[in-house]
Protein backbone atom coordinates (compact mmCIF):
# COMPACT_ATOMS: atom_id res chain seq x y z
CA UNK A 1 0.00 0.00 0.00
CA UNK A 2 1.36 3.62 -1.05
CA UNK A 3 2.00 6.28 1.54
CA UNK A 4 -0.93 7.96 1.11
CA UNK A 5 -3.03 5.16 1.68
CA UNK A 6 -1.45 4.72 5.03
CA UNK A 7 -1.77 8.26 5.61
CA UNK A 8 -5.48 8.24 7.49
CA UNK A 9 -8.39 6.38 7.67
CA UNK A 10 -10.28 7.87 5.18
CA UNK A 11 -7.83 7.06 2.50
CA UNK A 12 -7.51 3.19 4.23
CA UNK A 13 -10.91 3.17 3.75
CA UNK A 14 -11.48 4.79 0.09
CA UNK A 15 -9.09 2.40 -0.89
CA UNK A 16 -11.05 -0.83 0.55
CA UNK A 17 -14.25 1.19 -1.20
CA UNK A 18 -12.40 0.65 -4.33
CA UNK A 19 -11.79 -2.34 -4.25
CA UNK A 20 -14.58 -3.84 -2.70
CA UNK A 21 -16.88 -2.26 -5.64
CA UNK A 22 -14.79 -3.95 -8.09
CA UNK A 23 -16.47 -7.20 -9.59
CA UNK A 24 -14.80 -10.26 -10.97
CA UNK A 25 -15.09 -9.21 -14.35
CA UNK A 26 -12.89 -5.80 -13.55
CA UNK A 27 -15.76 -3.18 -13.93
CA UNK A 28 -16.72 -1.20 -10.68
CA UNK A 29 -20.30 -0.76 -9.67
CA UNK A 30 -20.77 3.04 -9.28
CA UNK A 31 -22.46 2.48 -6.23
CA UNK A 32 -23.59 -1.09 -4.17
CA UNK A 33 -26.07 0.64 -2.06
CA UNK A 34 -27.74 2.52 -4.75
CA UNK A 35 -30.20 0.34 -7.02
CA UNK A 36 -29.83 2.87 -9.44
CA UNK A 37 -26.04 2.94 -9.66
CA UNK A 38 -25.60 -0.77 -10.29
CA UNK A 39 -23.69 -0.21 -13.56
CA UNK A 40 -20.46 0.40 -14.52
CA UNK A 41 -19.79 3.86 -16.29
CA UNK A 42 -16.27 4.40 -18.36
CA UNK A 43 -16.66 8.12 -16.64
CA UNK A 44 -16.46 6.69 -13.38
CA UNK A 45 -14.56 3.66 -13.73
CA UNK A 46 -11.61 6.00 -15.54
CA UNK A 47 -11.12 8.21 -12.29
CA UNK A 48 -11.37 4.83 -9.50
CA UNK A 49 -8.31 3.01 -11.92
CA UNK A 50 -6.54 5.97 -12.26
CA UNK A 51 -6.76 6.56 -8.77
CA UNK A 52 -5.78 2.76 -7.60
CA UNK A 53 -2.36 3.67 -9.87
CA UNK A 54 -1.70 6.30 -7.89
CA UNK A 55 -2.11 3.99 -4.44
CA UNK A 56 -0.49 1.64 -6.00
CA UNK A 57 -2.41 -1.27 -7.26
CA UNK A 58 -2.04 -1.42 -10.54
CA UNK A 59 -3.22 -4.99 -10.80
CA UNK A 60 -6.60 -3.72 -10.22
CA UNK A 61 -6.32 -0.60 -12.64
CA UNK A 62 -5.67 -3.46 -15.21
CA UNK A 63 -8.43 -5.38 -14.52
CA UNK A 64 -10.86 -2.53 -15.60
CA UNK A 65 -8.80 -1.39 -18.83
CA UNK A 66 -8.92 -5.54 -19.55
CA UNK A 67 -12.77 -5.10 -18.76
CA UNK A 68 -13.40 -2.06 -21.23
CA UNK A 69 -11.55 -3.72 -23.68
CA UNK A 70 -13.53 -7.11 -23.68
CA UNK A 71 -16.17 -4.93 -23.23
CA UNK A 72 -15.83 -2.73 -26.52
CA UNK A 73 -14.39 -5.24 -28.71
CA UNK A 74 -17.70 -7.44 -27.87
CA UNK A 75 -19.89 -4.60 -29.07
CA UNK A 76 -17.82 -3.63 -31.69
CA UNK A 77 -20.49 -4.06 -34.37
CA UNK A 78 -22.31 -1.63 -32.41
CA UNK A 79 -19.78 0.74 -32.75
CA UNK A 80 -19.27 0.30 -35.91
CA UNK A 81 -22.65 0.55 -37.02
CA UNK A 82 -22.80 4.14 -35.22
CA UNK A 83 -19.60 5.07 -37.09
CA UNK A 84 -21.20 4.30 -40.69
CA UNK A 85 -24.52 6.29 -39.85
CA UNK A 86 -22.61 9.30 -38.53
CA UNK A 87 -20.30 9.30 -41.36
CA UNK A 88 -23.04 8.87 -43.69
CA UNK A 89 -24.51 12.58 -41.71
CA UNK A 90 -28.12 10.86 -41.21
CA UNK A 91 -30.76 13.34 -39.43
CA UNK A 92 -32.88 12.15 -36.73
CA UNK A 93 -33.67 11.68 -32.89
CA UNK A 94 -31.84 14.88 -31.88
CA UNK A 95 -34.28 17.42 -29.93
CA UNK A 96 -34.04 19.55 -33.02
CA UNK A 97 -30.06 19.49 -33.20
CA UNK A 98 -28.94 20.68 -36.54
CA UNK A 99 -25.59 18.67 -37.11
CA UNK A 100 -25.65 15.94 -38.73
CA UNK A 101 -25.57 12.85 -36.08
CA UNK A 102 -27.10 9.59 -36.07
CA UNK A 103 -30.21 8.71 -33.62
CA UNK A 104 -28.91 8.23 -30.12
CA UNK A 105 -30.44 5.42 -29.22
CA UNK A 106 -28.21 3.13 -31.77
CA UNK A 107 -25.06 5.47 -30.23
CA UNK A 108 -22.61 3.47 -28.02
CA UNK A 109 -23.76 3.51 -24.31
CA UNK A 110 -22.28 5.50 -21.44
CA UNK A 111 -23.09 2.62 -18.48
CA UNK A 112 -22.52 -0.87 -18.99
CA UNK A 113 -23.95 -4.29 -16.55
CA UNK A 114 -20.93 -5.82 -14.32
CA UNK A 115 -20.89 -7.96 -16.87
CA UNK A 116 -20.17 -5.81 -19.91
CA UNK A 117 -23.76 -5.99 -21.19
CA UNK A 118 -25.96 -3.58 -22.29
CA UNK A 119 -28.41 -2.60 -19.72
CA UNK A 120 -32.12 -4.08 -20.30
CA UNK A 121 -34.25 -2.09 -22.74
CA UNK A 122 -36.57 -0.45 -19.94
CA UNK A 123 -33.51 1.16 -18.14
CA UNK A 124 -31.91 1.22 -15.08
CA UNK A 125 -33.12 -0.06 -12.28
CA UNK A 126 -35.02 1.96 -9.74
CA UNK A 127 -35.60 4.31 -12.26
CA UNK A 128 -39.21 5.25 -13.48
CA UNK A 129 -38.48 6.22 -17.38
CA UNK A 130 -34.73 4.78 -19.43
CA UNK A 131 -31.68 7.34 -18.60
CA UNK A 132 -29.76 9.23 -20.90
CA UNK A 133 -27.29 6.85 -22.48
CA UNK A 134 -25.21 8.81 -25.19
CA UNK A 135 -22.21 10.53 -23.21
CA UNK A 136 -18.89 11.20 -25.27
CA UNK A 137 -16.87 11.92 -22.28
CA UNK A 138 -16.58 8.83 -20.45
CA UNK A 139 -14.88 7.15 -24.15
CA UNK A 140 -12.68 9.98 -23.82
CA UNK A 141 -11.80 9.64 -20.02
CA UNK A 142 -10.97 6.00 -20.55
CA UNK A 143 -8.24 6.88 -22.86
CA UNK A 144 -6.73 9.26 -20.67
CA UNK A 145 -6.54 6.74 -17.94
CA UNK A 146 -5.27 3.86 -20.14
CA UNK A 147 -2.12 6.25 -21.08
CA UNK A 148 -1.83 7.10 -17.65
CA UNK A 149 -1.66 3.59 -16.15
CA UNK A 150 0.73 2.57 -19.35
CA UNK A 151 2.82 5.17 -18.75
CA UNK A 152 2.75 5.95 -22.63
CA UNK A 153 3.86 2.65 -23.55
CA UNK A 154 2.21 1.11 -26.56
CA UNK A 155 -0.97 -1.23 -25.20
CA UNK A 156 -1.06 -4.62 -26.73
CA UNK A 157 -3.62 -7.30 -27.92
CA UNK A 158 -7.59 -6.54 -27.04
CA UNK A 159 -6.48 -3.39 -25.31
CA UNK A 160 -4.78 -1.75 -28.17
CA UNK A 161 -7.59 -3.10 -30.71
CA UNK A 162 -10.40 -1.19 -28.21
CA UNK A 163 -8.27 1.89 -27.94
CA UNK A 164 -8.01 2.21 -31.82
CA UNK A 165 -11.34 1.59 -32.37
CA UNK A 166 -12.47 4.64 -29.63
CA UNK A 167 -9.92 7.12 -30.98
CA UNK A 168 -12.07 6.18 -34.39
CA UNK A 169 -15.08 6.65 -32.81
CA UNK A 170 -14.25 10.15 -31.03
CA UNK A 171 -12.89 11.30 -33.59
CA UNK A 172 -15.71 10.70 -36.28
CA UNK A 173 -18.53 11.41 -33.36
CA UNK A 174 -17.02 14.79 -31.16
CA UNK A 175 -19.79 17.38 -32.73
CA UNK A 176 -22.50 15.75 -32.09
CA UNK A 177 -25.27 16.69 -29.58
CA UNK A 178 -25.17 14.12 -26.79
CA UNK A 179 -25.74 14.25 -22.54
CA UNK A 180 -23.11 15.73 -20.38
CA UNK A 181 -20.99 14.06 -17.07
CA UNK A 182 -24.26 14.72 -14.99
CA UNK A 183 -26.51 12.68 -17.25
CA UNK A 184 -28.22 16.44 -18.64
CA UNK A 185 -29.25 17.66 -22.13
CA UNK A 186 -28.39 21.46 -21.60
CA UNK A 187 -28.44 22.41 -25.52
CA UNK A 188 -26.27 18.80 -26.42
CA UNK A 189 -23.00 20.90 -26.18
CA UNK A 190 -20.66 20.90 -23.04
CA UNK A 191 -17.16 22.39 -22.69
CA UNK A 192 -16.40 19.42 -20.16
CA UNK A 193 -17.25 16.64 -22.65
CA UNK A 194 -15.34 18.02 -25.65
CA UNK A 195 -12.08 18.55 -22.83
CA UNK A 196 -12.57 14.82 -22.23
CA UNK A 197 -12.57 14.07 -26.24
CA UNK A 198 -9.36 16.10 -26.43
CA UNK A 199 -7.66 14.51 -23.37
CA UNK A 200 -8.56 11.28 -25.29
CA UNK A 201 -7.46 11.44 -28.57
CA UNK A 202 -4.09 12.73 -27.12
CA UNK A 203 -3.90 9.99 -25.20
CA UNK A 204 -4.42 7.75 -27.99
CA UNK A 205 -1.82 9.75 -30.20
CA UNK A 206 0.46 8.84 -27.70
CA UNK A 207 0.04 5.30 -26.97
CA UNK A 208 -1.08 3.93 -30.91
CA UNK A 209 1.66 6.00 -32.31
CA UNK A 210 -0.87 7.50 -34.62
CA UNK A 211 -0.38 11.91 -35.18
CA UNK A 212 -3.46 11.84 -36.64
CA UNK A 213 -5.83 11.98 -33.94
CA UNK A 214 -3.58 14.58 -31.89
CA UNK A 215 -4.28 16.58 -34.85
CA UNK A 216 -7.96 15.72 -34.65
CA UNK A 217 -7.94 16.92 -31.36
CA UNK A 218 -6.08 20.00 -32.26
CA UNK A 219 -9.32 20.74 -33.95
CA UNK A 220 -11.34 20.07 -30.82
CA UNK A 221 -9.60 22.06 -28.73
CA UNK A 222 -9.91 25.42 -31.25
CA UNK A 223 -13.79 24.88 -31.55
CA UNK A 224 -13.58 24.56 -27.33
CA UNK A 225 -11.51 27.92 -26.92
CA UNK A 226 -13.74 29.47 -29.92
CA UNK A 227 -17.39 28.58 -28.71
CA UNK A 228 -17.01 27.82 -24.81
CA UNK A 229 -15.45 30.66 -23.87
CA UNK A 230 -17.53 34.43 -23.43
CA UNK A 231 -13.74 35.87 -24.37
CA UNK A 232 -12.71 36.07 -20.90
CA UNK A 233 -13.28 32.64 -18.98
CA UNK A 234 -15.27 28.89 -20.06
CA UNK A 235 -18.94 28.52 -20.14
CA UNK A 236 -20.81 24.98 -19.55
CA UNK A 237 -21.94 25.42 -22.51
CA UNK A 238 -22.06 27.13 -26.07
CA UNK A 239 -25.50 29.04 -25.49
CA UNK A 240 -24.72 28.71 -21.39
CA UNK A 241 -22.83 30.93 -19.89
CA UNK A 242 -22.88 29.72 -16.37
CA UNK A 243 -19.91 27.77 -15.10
CA UNK A 244 -19.90 24.13 -14.48
CA UNK A 245 -17.55 22.11 -11.50
CA UNK A 246 -16.45 19.66 -14.59
CA UNK A 247 -14.95 22.25 -15.94
CA UNK A 248 -11.62 21.85 -13.45
CA UNK A 249 -10.94 19.04 -15.52
CA UNK A 250 -9.73 21.22 -18.68
CA UNK A 251 -7.10 21.87 -16.42
CA UNK A 252 -6.09 19.01 -14.52
CA UNK A 253 -6.13 16.44 -15.33
CA UNK A 254 -6.84 16.29 -19.16
CA UNK A 255 -4.58 19.20 -19.65
CA UNK A 256 -6.57 21.08 -22.94
CA UNK A 257 -5.32 24.53 -21.09
CA UNK A 258 -2.32 24.95 -19.40
CA UNK A 259 -1.95 26.10 -15.88
CA UNK A 260 -0.97 29.43 -16.44
CA UNK A 261 -3.80 29.89 -18.83
CA UNK A 262 -5.51 32.90 -18.54
CA UNK A 263 -8.57 31.25 -19.70
CA UNK A 264 -8.15 28.40 -16.85
CA UNK A 265 -7.04 30.82 -14.37
CA UNK A 266 -10.40 33.15 -15.10
CA UNK A 267 -12.70 29.99 -15.16
CA UNK A 268 -11.02 28.35 -11.93
CA UNK A 269 -12.06 31.86 -10.06
CA UNK A 270 -15.68 31.73 -11.57
CA UNK A 271 -16.22 28.32 -9.97
CA UNK A 272 -15.13 29.35 -6.96
CA UNK A 273 -17.03 32.88 -6.86
CA UNK A 274 -19.79 30.61 -8.02
CA UNK A 275 -20.01 27.69 -6.91
CA UNK A 276 -18.45 27.46 -3.89
CA UNK A 277 -21.06 26.49 -0.65
CA UNK A 278 -20.79 26.83 2.87
CA UNK A 279 -18.06 25.22 4.50
CA UNK A 280 -15.84 24.73 1.11
CA UNK A 281 -17.98 21.81 -0.97
CA UNK A 282 -18.61 23.07 -4.22
CA UNK A 283 -21.93 22.96 -6.31
CA UNK A 284 -22.21 21.42 -10.13
CA UNK A 285 -23.69 24.26 -11.24
CA UNK A 286 -26.17 26.79 -10.17
CA UNK A 287 -29.61 25.81 -10.92
CA UNK A 288 -29.22 22.27 -10.07
CA UNK A 289 -32.25 20.62 -8.69
CA UNK A 290 -30.73 16.21 -8.42
CA UNK A 291 -31.54 15.91 -4.80
CA UNK A 292 -32.12 19.60 -4.83
CA UNK A 293 -28.62 20.40 -5.93
CA UNK A 294 -26.13 19.46 -3.04
CA UNK A 295 -22.42 19.83 -2.52
CA UNK A 296 -20.59 17.98 -4.76
CA UNK A 297 -17.82 15.43 -2.93
CA UNK A 298 -15.86 14.61 -6.19
CA UNK A 299 -15.60 17.78 -7.73
CA UNK A 300 -14.48 19.76 -4.33
CA UNK A 301 -11.71 16.99 -4.19
CA UNK A 302 -11.32 17.97 -8.32
CA UNK A 303 -10.63 21.74 -7.11
CA UNK A 304 -7.97 20.64 -4.38
CA UNK A 305 -6.19 18.80 -6.90
CA UNK A 306 -6.49 21.42 -9.11
CA UNK A 307 -4.91 23.56 -6.28
CA UNK A 308 -2.45 21.31 -5.42
CA UNK A 309 -0.84 20.95 -8.84
CA UNK A 310 -1.14 24.69 -9.09
CA UNK A 311 0.86 24.95 -5.72
CA UNK A 312 -2.02 26.46 -3.26
CA UNK A 313 -1.37 23.32 -1.03
CA UNK A 314 -3.15 25.06 1.71
CA UNK A 315 -6.11 25.47 -0.29
CA UNK A 316 -5.47 21.90 -1.55
CA UNK A 317 -5.38 20.88 2.34
CA UNK A 318 -8.69 23.02 3.39
CA UNK A 319 -10.96 21.58 0.47
CA UNK A 320 -9.47 18.07 1.24
CA UNK A 321 -10.55 18.33 5.15
CA UNK A 322 -13.99 19.48 4.08
CA UNK A 323 -14.37 16.18 2.25
CA UNK A 324 -13.19 14.06 5.40
CA UNK A 325 -15.75 15.93 7.20
CA UNK A 326 -18.30 14.53 5.16
CA UNK A 327 -17.70 11.17 5.37
CA UNK A 328 -20.34 8.76 7.51
CA UNK A 329 -19.27 6.89 10.76
CA UNK A 330 -18.38 4.23 8.54
CA UNK A 331 -16.01 6.34 6.82
CA UNK A 332 -18.01 6.12 3.42
CA UNK A 333 -18.23 9.31 1.31
CA UNK A 334 -21.59 10.00 -0.66
CA UNK A 335 -22.18 11.50 -3.68
CA UNK A 336 -23.38 15.10 -2.63
CA UNK A 337 -24.18 16.64 0.78
CA UNK A 338 -27.83 18.39 0.71
CA UNK A 339 -27.41 20.47 3.79
CA UNK A 340 -27.41 23.25 2.29
CA UNK A 341 -29.02 22.36 -1.72
CA UNK A 342 -29.89 24.91 -4.11
CA UNK A 343 -32.99 23.66 -4.57
CA UNK A 344 -34.23 22.05 -0.69
CA UNK A 345 -37.62 21.74 -2.43
CA UNK A 346 -36.18 19.28 -4.23
CA UNK A 347 -34.57 17.43 -1.82
CA UNK A 348 -37.35 15.48 -0.61
CA UNK A 349 -39.03 14.33 -3.95
CA UNK A 350 -35.67 12.61 -5.01
CA UNK A 351 -34.87 10.86 -1.47
CA UNK A 352 -38.94 9.57 -2.13
CA UNK A 353 -37.72 8.73 -6.07
CA UNK A 354 -34.93 7.03 -5.31
CA UNK A 355 -33.87 6.64 -1.23
CA UNK A 356 -31.11 7.99 0.47
CA UNK A 357 -27.99 10.20 -1.58
CA UNK A 358 -25.87 7.26 -3.04
CA UNK A 359 -23.58 6.34 -0.30
CA UNK A 360 -21.16 5.32 -0.78
CA UNK A 361 -20.34 6.60 -4.47
CA UNK A 362 -17.12 5.05 -5.69
CA UNK A 363 -15.90 8.22 -7.70
CA UNK A 364 -15.77 10.36 -4.74
CA UNK A 365 -13.70 7.94 -2.77
CA UNK A 366 -11.80 7.69 -5.97
CA UNK A 367 -11.34 11.71 -6.70
CA UNK A 368 -10.30 11.75 -2.57
CA UNK A 369 -7.57 9.63 -3.39
CA UNK A 370 -6.71 11.00 -6.08
CA UNK A 371 -6.60 14.61 -4.69
CA UNK A 372 -4.67 13.06 -1.22
CA UNK A 373 -1.61 11.73 -3.91
CA UNK A 374 -1.59 15.66 -5.17
CA UNK A 375 -1.56 17.44 -1.77
CA UNK A 376 0.96 14.41 -0.50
Amino acid sequence: MSPVARSDALAQRSLAVLLEGQSRSGAFIASPSFPVYHYAWLRDGAFCAHALDLVGEPSAARAFHAWVAETLLAHRSLIEEALARVEGGERRGWKGAATPSAAPEHMPPARYTLRGTLEDAGGQAGAAEPWPNFQLDGYGMWLWALAEHLRNDPPQGDVRAAAALTARYLAAAWNLPCFDCWEEWGGGEHASTLGAVVAGLEAAARILAEPVWGETAQRVRAVLRSRFSDGRRLRRGAQDDRVDGSLLWLGVPFGVLEPGDALLRATVDAIREDLAGPGGGLYRYRGDTYFGGGQWLLLTSSLAWHDAVAGEHALAAAEQAWVRAQATDELELPEQVTDHALSPAMVQPWRQRWGPVATPLLWSHAMYLIAEAAVG
